[in-house]
């Protein structure tokens, strides 16, 4: 099978576990939805702490040598983090929000997710050098 075919398939293996996995959390989480979607929240605030470790990782295993493969990284960062978290997702409920006229709290949730996303993905690089 060519290189490129069995990329796009570990992305694609990747991207439908992070799928489903948003899908699950955002199910989860519709009761504590009422302000703001707190699926999409945590999905994108889980996945920057998800790519903070995954980067960190990463960068810790070539630095020692071992062997991480294209695949993997495929797999885990654009497959499963590209699916898990959605800016699209994102920029709907904040337009949902304005045009109800939540503006602050449109604001609020954007900044929460752009900020929060910055500190999980500086936690999840702060926990892989813990270990």
């Amino acid at each position: 099978m060519p290189a490129t075919v069995l990329a796009f398939l570990v992305v694609g293996a990747g991207g439908a576990v992070g799928a489903m996995a948003r899908f699950g959390l955002t199910m989860a989480t519709l009761r504590y939805s009422a302000a703001i979607p707190v699926g999409t929240l945590a999905s994108n605030l889980v996945g920057c702490l998800i790519m903070g470790g995954l980067v960190e990782f990463l960068g810790r295993a070539a630095a020692v040598g071992d062997l991480i493969t294209d695949h993997q990284r495929l797999l885990f960062g654009v497959g499963f983090c590209g699916a898990f978290t959605t800016l699209s997702a994102l920029v709907l409920e904040v337009s949902t929000m304005v045009q109800r006229q939540d503006t602050v709290l449109a604001f609020g949730y954007l900044l929460a997710t752009i900020v929060g996303g910055f500190v999980f993905f500086l936690a999840g690089t702060a926990l892989v050098r813990a270990v």
